[in-house]
């Protein structure tokens, strides 16, 4: 099976990144990919400090937009998050579609980042997103045809026992849309992602933002595809674009008959 992450610097405007993400999605489409994993906010993308305007609302306009993008491309869209409102809070929701614009299940994410960063200079900028967002409260688990897939959102990275919780149930692929920060996404980035899919001995998949979204956030970058040994199909390294990776589930089977968890 051959999928398509796409890698974004999403700006607060939500037109703009729909505009880019249709042109992205038309590429992979092109060569024959119909499963496409999105990243965390590709819908908006606020400074952290406040929530974006374009917040989703039931089935509103902003649903609408994002829904369409799988209707009209004819394809899988698969957990990319958007702001939403959940029991009149702001959540930081995944959003799936299949080519028919039938919602597949929605995750709210359930750990929500805080870290105090240090620039070159000493000084000290705060994240924190439960300054926005409300978490969510239990976990998702999606079928994709072949692909049961457990749903996560960045920071859930960090989190083991959820990853674990999913294989238990039987998924053979792990997501996390992700918008990590550069200083973490240079330290734990790639180790997270790793260690997810060697002791899970699953597919982990990570569409990711990258660049400067505003004066407040950039994003590391390097959307990963790990098979369930652990190697590194795939790293988008830096940029906006599409990238690709070829999936062999039967691998799964055979990761788990060899070392038995």
């Amino acid at each position: 099976m051959k999928i398509a992450l796409i890698q974004l610097t999403s700006l607060l405007d939500y037109q703009t990144n729909l505009k880019k993400i249709e042109l992205f999605i038309e590429q992979a489409t092109s060569d024959g990919v119909s499963h496409i994993f999105l990243p965390e906010c590709f819908y908006s993308m606020s400074d952290g400090t406040k929530p974006t305007p374009y917040v989703v609302n039931g089935v509103d306009e902003h649903y609408k937009n994002i829904q369409n993008l799988a209707i009209k491309h004819k394809v899988f869209l698969i957990g990319g998050s958007a702001a939403a409102y959940g029991g009149g809070e702001i959540v930081n929701r995944a959003y799936n579609f299949d080519p028919e614009g039938k919602d597949l299940g929605q995750y709210d994410k359930m750990h929500l980042f805080s870290c105090d960063l240090v620039n070159k200079e000493g000084e000290k900028k705060v994240i924190d997103e439960s300054d926005i967002y409300t978490p969510g409260e239990s976990p998702k688990i999606i079928q994709v045809g072949e692909l049961k897939i457990g749903l996560g959102i960045c920071f859930d990275l960090r989190y083991p026992e959820m990853s674990r919780d999913y294989m238990r149930k039987g998924v053979n692929l792990l997501t996390f849309s992700s918008a990590f920060t550069v200083p973490t996404g240079r330290a734990h980035w790639h180790a997270l992602l790793r260690a997810r899919a060697i002791e899970n001995q699953c597919f982990v998949v990570a569409a990711a933002q990258w660049g400067r979204h505003n004066d407040r956030i950039q994003t590391y970058g390097h959307s990963l595809v790990v098979d369930p040994w652990g190697e590194i199909l795939v790293d988008g390294e830096e940029g906006e674009k599409v990238v690709y990776a070829q999936l062999d589930l039967s691998l799964v089977d055979k990761v788990r008959s060899r070392i038995k968890l």
